[in-house]
């Protein structure tokens, strides 16, 4: 086997793919599309979303009516004695978006009452009028039974919870939320890069199989020095696609909170005065820098995905020189995709329970470990024997994998006129 003849297909079949105008478009969208959706996010933090919709309340309590009010002026307002069909007349003709009659049982006997409203608001507004009604009963109820405000304010007490993370360095903040997010989210970049770029090469090696471009190339190239230099050559593509990406991340997250107060200034000047209040509650900029990632998360993310592609890059070459179109690779397809879609599905339990005894063997097993370990490592502290361990299984299997799928393309890759078979899989692999 000749390195040079390697490095040659490399060479082309990575110089290729990168001067592309899928490559130069895909590698330039996606990090504006991530800005644009961080944006996004932004906007809907610190803008007003809720259309404010009014409901009338015939009350025959003659209490809860106040207490609604007060809670929410803009919403609610007494309707007096008018009788139903006018309240009703009122909802068909948009003049009323709705009306609740409440009467003493609602607050003796605890009975739910009914909003009549046009169908509009959705599940928000009704999800909001009944948090205000079980406020409000609760109100009267305590008021009735004389409660006193001491009690009240103990009835009413909700003990937090703060999260400290301690390493060896010192006491820091907890992030278990972004670090479990983060976690999911580069496993599923894995997924979808093990997937994309394993597909790309699959249907690389068939079109020039079906265009007959091989059986000039094998004249000077050995079947394996092709199968190996298509392979670096689109993982090479991968990495510096990946490392394009993870770059502007960086750059992004430093820069992320103070651009997102600049916008968060600009945002809230133009709002009313009692909205501003509301609007930095609900959203502060200084979360972002949260968003700094460790670079050893970066490199592991690398690792994991380098050898979880080399495993699955074999697997998609193998099945690209054992047919002679896409259509006829979907009889293969679950040789490849059932694992991977497994570690997939999987992701959201080592999401939530990332020490849990599944998602240490799921994080450890060769053919799940790309996506689930890297989730493991950015959500949680992974014993460093596991890691190893679960690195040194995926190289055993790239190898054992390779050796297979060598035997099959060596074949395969040359053969014309008939539908591959798992009979004929099978049958190449014992006769090579």
């Amino acid at each position: 086997m000749s390195l040079h003849k390697i490095w040659l297909v490399l060479k082309r079949e990575y110089l290729t793919r990168v001067k592309s105008k899928s490559f130069i478009i895909i590698t330039a969208l996606t990090p504006l599309a991530f800005v644009a959706f961080i944006g996004i996010i932004v906007f809907i933090n610190i803008s007003e979303t809720e259309v404010e919709k009014r409901i009338g309340i015939l009350d025959e309590t003659n209490v809860l009516v106040e207490r609604l009010i007060e809670l929410n002026e803009a919403r609610y307002f007494d309707v007096g004695s008018d009788p139903i069909d006018s309240l009703r007349a009122r909802v068909l003709d948009g003049s009323l978006d709705g009306y609740i009659i409440l009467t003493d049982s609602v607050i003796t006997h605890t009975k739910s009452p009914t909003l009549v409203h046009g169908g509009s608001g959705g599940l928000s507004f009704i999800s909001a009028v009944r948090s205000d009604l079980r406020e409000v009963v609760r109100e009267e109820k305590l008021s009735r039974q004389n409660v006193s405000d001491e009690i009240r304010d103990i009835f009413e007490t909700r003990t937090g919870l703060e999260a400290v993370k301690l390493t060896e360095e010192g006491e820091s903040e907890d992030n278990t939320l972004f670090a479990s997010a983060l976690g999911f989210i580069l496993g599923l970049m894995i997924f979808f890069g093990i997937f994309f770029y394993g597909a790309l090469l699959m249907r690389s090696v068939i079109e020039e199989k079906t265009n007959r471009v091989l059986e000039v190339i094998a004249s000077s190239v050995k079947p394996l020095e092709l199968m190996y230099g298509k392979l670096f050559g689109v993982l090479s593509m991968a990495l510096t696609q990946f490392g394009i990406w993870i770059f502007f991340y960086i750059g992004l997250s430093i820069a992320a909170a103070p651009v997102a107060g600049m916008i968060m200034e600009a945002q809230m000047s133009s709002l009313p005065e009692g909205a501003t209040e509301a609007a930095a509650a609900s959203f502060d900029a200084s979360t972002l820098e949260n968003m700094i990632i460790e670079p050893s998360i970066f490199i592991y993310f690398i690792l994991f995905f380098f050898l979880g592609f080399m495993i699955y890059s074999a697997l998609f070459a193998a099945i690209g020189a054992a047919v002679e179109n896409e259509q006829d690779s979907q009889q293969f397809m679950p040789i490849v995709g059932l694992p991977i879609f497994v570690a997939y599905f999987l992701n959201t339990k080592v999401m939530q329970a990332p020490d849990s005894s599944l998602s240490t063997f799921i994080s450890i097993f060769p053919l799940t470990s790309p996506i689930n370990m890297i989730s493991r490592i950015a959500s949680t502290s992974v014993p460093a024997w596991q890691i190893l361990l679960s690195i040194l299984l995926m190289v055993a299997t790239f190898f054992g994998i390779m050796w297979l799928a060598a035997k099959i393309y060596r074949v395969g890759i040359l053969m014309y006129g008939k539908k591959a078979t798992f009979k004929d899989l099978a049958k190449w692999i014992a006769q090579s």
